[in-house]
């Protein structure tokens, strides 16, 4: 695992705005409330299966115990907020935040009352400060509009000592896997994602490319506030789960 104890080179000089090519908010809600029906189905096809265990890990590095509190941000169909909830329960309680209905509707009904799920945009958090012991994102920091102010939300509204995890797709850049990548996620996931919704899985492998690589996004996490930061890359490179620990204020 990769570490990040003093500030990662490359460290972006300030905060905000949107990469280049990004949707509007509108238009990301609007295109994963018509994918939410098949949205499961389509990444159990898209990663044979295992973002399970990806998610399993990334609740891992979040490092909860009983009785504690965790917030999953853009939490979709619930899959990493039910990972937490395992690693609370008894006597903890697990947010879910989401902008899209359609995928909240879904995440209750898989969840029941193991989890709260909410409405939330993931730029402006309705938390206050330190009100949560861990916070984590799975496969959607690269759909925010705002990348260091989505990351510096997830850190203040966790504790001192507490963790922010991200669990992204990230680039392979050495052949043989920057190859398979780029004709699985270029060509065979649009092809796929025309019989569900075109616009939707053409914007998967775009947002993929725009995403922050692993060093990148260790020094966004520094330049948002978090320390001790590491990650470590599995499925060969495609997956990368960083962590960044609040530090005391």
């Amino acid at each position: 695992m990769a570490r990040a104890d003093t500030a990662p080179t490359g460290a972006p000089g300030g905060l905000g705005g949107p990469p280049p090519g990004t949707l509007a908010e509108p238009q990301v809600q609007a295109m994963f409330d018509r994918i939410a029906g098949l949205y499961d189905r389509m990444n159990s096809v898209m990663t044979a299966g295992l973002h399970h265990s990806w998610r399993r890990r990334a609740a891992d590095l979040a490092e909860l115990s009983p009785g504690m509190r965790a917030l999953d941000v853009a939490t979709g169909t619930g899959d990493l907020a039910l990972e937490l909830a395992g690693r609370v329960a008894p006597g903890g309680e697990v947010v879910g935040i989401d902008f899209s209905e359609k995928m909240l509707e879904l995440a209750r009904a898989k969840a029941g009352p193991r989890v709260r799920f909410e409405p939330g945009n993931a730029l402006a958090l309705d938390f206050p400060d330190a009100a949560f012991d861990a916070a984590t994102v799975g496969f959607g920091a690269r759909n925010f509009s705002d990348l260091p102010l989505g990351l510096s939300e997830m850190a203040r509204v966790v504790r001192p000592g507490g963790r922010v995890v991200i669990l992204e797709i990230t680039t392979p850049t050495r052949p043989p896997l920057s190859t398979f990548f780029e004709l699985w996620f270029d060509r065979i996931v649009p092809a796929l994602g025309r019989v569900v919704d075109s616009q939707a899985y053409s914007y998967l492998p775009s947002s993929v490319r725009r995403f922050p690589g692993p060093d990148e996004l260790a020094a966004t996490m520094w330049a948002c506030g978090l320390r001790e930061i590491r990650y470590v890359l599995t499925a060969g490179g495609i997956i990368a789960l960083h962590v960044g620990v609040v530090p005391s204020r």
